[in-house]
Parts: C-alpha cells; structure tokens; sequence
C-alpha cells in the first residue's frame, strides 16, 4: 500500500512539473511533420520572440526556412527579416533582399513596402536551407549523352566563342537533351527557343536540332556580352528574359527562375565566361552578380 501511495505521489509531481514546464511544446516541436507551412510559422514565432518557449533564434531560423520551403510569404518575409538584422543567422542583405523579393512576388504586404525602401542590391543567391534541395538533387556529377546532340554542340560551339559545357548545361535543364520538346508556353526544342526569340536569332525550325542550337547560342553570346560574362545573370536572362533581370537588378523572385539558376550552377561551375563586347549596342546597368552593396 505504502508504495502504491509513493507511486501515486510521484506521479502527481512529475504531471504538476511537467504542466509547468515547455516540455508539451517541446515534445510538438519535434514530434512536427513540417507538412503545415502555418504551422511551422506560429511555430517559430515562439521560437524567435520568446512566447511560452526560451528564445532560440537559430531554431527560429529553421522552422521559417522548412516553411519557406513549402511556400509560405510569410516565413519568407520573416527569414529575410533575420538576415536583414543577422538575427539568428549571420547578416546577408543580399539574401535578405531576394527573400522580401520573392515574399512581395507572393502578394506579401509587408515585403512590398519593404523592398522599397530597401538599397539596390542584387540578390544573387539563396540561403543554404532553401539550397539543399536543389543541391541534394544535382550534387553527383553530371554526364551528358554522348550522343549526336552533344556532338554537335561541340562542333558549333567555336563559331560562337562559347564553353560547350555551359550550352549543353542549358540544354539539360531546358529538354533533357529531346530535340522535339515543346513547353506550354510553345519553347521549342533542344534549347527552348520561344517564337519571338527564333524570329530574333532567325531560326526558322525551332525542331531541327542544329537551326535550334545555333540560335540558343546566338542568344546566349548576346546574353554574355549584354552582362559582361556573368553566367548567374545569363542564366536567369535565359529563363525570364534580360528585361526582367534589369528590373530586379539580378535574379527575379520567381521561383521557376531562383530553380533554373541553382540547376545551371550546378551543372556550370564557373561563374563568369569570356565575351565578346561589340554584340550589343549596350551593356547591362548591372555590373555583376557579385557587386552587392553592404
């Protein structure tokens, strides 16, 4: 009897300790399938501000990139919040710019005022968090068919003072390497030339393989004089149009364009290419990729 009351003692205790203490919200956090982005954002609102939790920036941290991940404006306004005041994380107005960015793209109020207010600086990368996906998808090295595809891009490629290997990274993420790919938007195949750019380049087949990449490349070296040989700007170019990226000062915050670009360095590592300047009658306003204002 005595150790049936002792028992019962010492389960009033341990409930009464744990009512007073986080462990719930604790065992919730971590027991969190990450599957509810508004979930993961009150969540780390907790974390951040201190509300029923000890203040964990860095967990804060977290919680708003594995939402950002899944889409939510709001953990990616408050991510770039922390990267504007390195809260959590180390300071990066770059990355703290390209998050408010994308938020403002997704209709966030307060990231359209922010980016307002906030220096011209080209965002040209994404934290780390928002990365490893992208990263864990094209991390081993890549192999492109040695096919006549690939043949080709070798024997055209001097006649546009162009490294094949950047052509043919282009044409991995663009077809897959399918000379007749046709997208929604009518791109056309192995580069995806869209009707106004084969009518600029004057491609009269988009599907014939070589009319196809000879205009890619012509695009391309203009692409390269226009941005004076930055591979990130002309891989965003190539997707959302140089217009757009003039616009924004860098990468725009579409999300099909931040992917394209992280799928382009992954395949072409190096991030500037010769060029030749006397393509275009103008250059770029944006000088580089990498000139961020601190």
């Amino acid at each position: 009897m005595r150790k049936l009351i002792l028992l019962m003692t010492l389960m009033f205790w341990a409930g009464a300790a744990v009512a007073n203490s986080d462990l719930p919200q604790v065992l919730s956090d971590s027991m969190m399938t990450g599957s509810d982005p508004g979930e993961l954002v009150a969540l780390a609102v907790k974390y951040e501000h201190a509300e029923g939790f000890p203040q964990d920036r860095e967990r804060a941290a977290e919680l708003y990139c594995q939402a950002a991940r899944l889409g939510s404006p709001d953990a990616l306004y408050a991510l770039g919040w922390m990267y504007a005041n390195g809260r959590g994380v180390e300071r990066d107005d770059s990355i703290a710019v390209q998050l408010f960015l994308m938020a403002a793209e997704q209709g966030h109020a307060y990231a359209q005022k922010m980016i307002r207010y906030t220096p011209a600086i080209l965002p040209s990368r994404l934290p780390a968090c928002l990365q490893s996906d992208i990263e864990d998808e094209y991390e081993k090295a890549v192999f492109y068919p040695d096919d006549q595809v690939s043949k080709l891009v070798h024997k055209l490629a001097p006649d546009y003072q162009i490294d094949p290997r950047l052509v043919l990274a282009v044409i991995s993420v663009e077809s897959g390497f399918n000379t007749q790919a046709v997208s929604p938007k009518n791109a056309r195949g192995l580069m995806q030339l869209i009707p106004e750019t084969a009518q600029r380049f004057r491609v009269k087949d988009p599907l014939d393989p070589e009319e196809n990449i000879k205009g890619g490349m012509a695009y391309l070296r203009w692409l390269l004089a226009f941005f004076k040989g930055d591979v990130t700007l002309v891989a965003a170019a190539y997707n959302a149009g140089e217009g757009a990226v003039e616009k924004y000062r860098g990468i725009p915050p579409y999300q099909e364009t931040v992917s394209y670009v992280e799928k382009i360095r992954m395949r072409y590592k190096k991030s500037t290419h010769p060029y030749q300047s006397d393509i275009v009658n103008r250059t770029s306003v944006i000088v580089s990729s990498n000139s961020v204002e601190n």
